[in-house]
């Protein structure tokens, strides 16, 4: 007699929690567990499993419609296509005539993975899209780098950041934890996703640059389109924005400030200089700092001080001349680099008039 079938709601509600909570990519290795043997229960919720998950969509319908032996999947090697791309799967085996003496022997039950990799392999997948890979990777000081990722995405990391990259068959995720970083998404039905300070930066076929600042976040997108959520993905849309846009994300309220950039601006540091427009001097400093030996001490009071500016990034004596320049600073180079301050005068003008 079979086992009754389990209510299609209920397993349809139980695959799509499953599958939020592997895009979410923060499973324990206990829930990781639970997760495969739960996979493992039954054929059906493989089948609906991988109907849910965007990129099996197509091979949702085939599973569902195909009775699929797993003892002859992982005995049958990988099959091959035929002319009309259409995927052989092994036909059940005979059941062999019963020895005269039989002897019990255990059934061999391999690990959840290797039945899973086995399905997929079936299908003309292969095993590294089913268990997730992680990949660190880290720019050291005045080292920006450049480097493609399994999906093809390009990656510009600057220099003084760290990232991990997470590939899986459900979906594409970056953890950018310091610095700054640019993403030239390549397509693909799996959802690529940055979270950085709290934000999750959802990509909708785009080029766009993390960065997280001292105070902020700041997203600025110059090619396509990118959702901002707040508390990780998990909260409200924060922004929705196209080509030349930029938001900055204040860490501590999330409250966004939008305006815009062209592309050139935006991409700048890829090719070594550094476009500000508008911003505190202790953020420029910030970005200048992680290219250069000799780095800039900015006081409290000029670090507020706005500036605009359009500078090599590896050319101190340039940056040094240009914040000479600015009327309310003053720079002295000591050993532990260059010291950038308000002029006493300006100081006491300030003072004079907050009294």
């Amino acid at each position: 007699m079979s086992a009754p079938t389990e209510h299609p709601s209920a397993l349809t509600q139980a695959a799509a929690h499953w599958h939020a909570l592997q895009r979410e990519g923060d499973l324990a290795p206990a829930q990781q567990r639970a997760f495969m043997d739960w996979l493992l229960t039954s054929p059906e919720h493989l089948r609906e499993y991988l109907a849910i998950s965007q990129v099996a969509g197509a091979l949702g319908d085939a599973l569902r419609t195909m009775p699929i032996d797993l003892d002859a999947l992982l005995a049958t090697p990988a099959p091959t296509r035929a002319g009309n791309n259409v995927v052989v799967l092994p036909l059940r085996r005979a059941t062999p005539p019963t020895p005269a003496s039989p002897r019990p022997r255990p059934r061999r039950r391999l690990p959840g993975m290797a039945v899973a990799a086995a399905l997929l392999l079936a299908l003309g997948l292969g095993t590294p899209l089913l268990w997730p890979q992680t990949t660190r990777y880290v720019a050291a000081h005045g080292a920006p780098r450049q480097f493609s990722l399994s999906d093809h995405s390009v990656v510009h990391l600057n220099a003084d950041s760290e990232l991990s990259v997470r590939m899986s068959v459900f979906g594409r995720r970056v953890e950018l934890e310091r610095g700054q970083a640019s993403f030239v998404v390549a397509a693909d039905r799996r959802p690529f996703a940055v979270h950085a300070g709290g934000l999750q930066v959802t990509d909708i076929g785009t080029t766009f640059d993390v960065s997280l600042l001292r105070e902020q976040a700041r997203i600025a997108v110059s090619e396509g389109r990118v959702q901002v959520r707040g508390d990780g993905g998990r909260g409200r849309l924060l922004a929705d924005l196209a080509a030349g846009k930029v938001a900055q994300v204040d860490y501590r309220d999330q409250r966004v400030q939008l305006r815009e950039e062209d592309a050139a601006s935006m991409t700048a540091w890829w090719h070594g200089r550094i476009v500000f427009r508008d911003e505190p001097l202790r953020d420029v400093a910030d970005r200048f700092n992680r290219s250069n030996a000799l780095r800039l001490q900015i006081s409290d009071e000029a670090g507020a001080l706005r500036l605009t500016g359009n500078l090599r990034g590896d050319d101190v004596a340039s940056l040094r001349a240009f914040l000479d320049q600015q009327p309310a600073l003053q720079t002295v180079e000591r050993a532990d680099g260059i010291h950038v301050r308000i002029r006493e005068a300006t100081a006491a003008v300030k003072k004079n008039s907050s009294n």
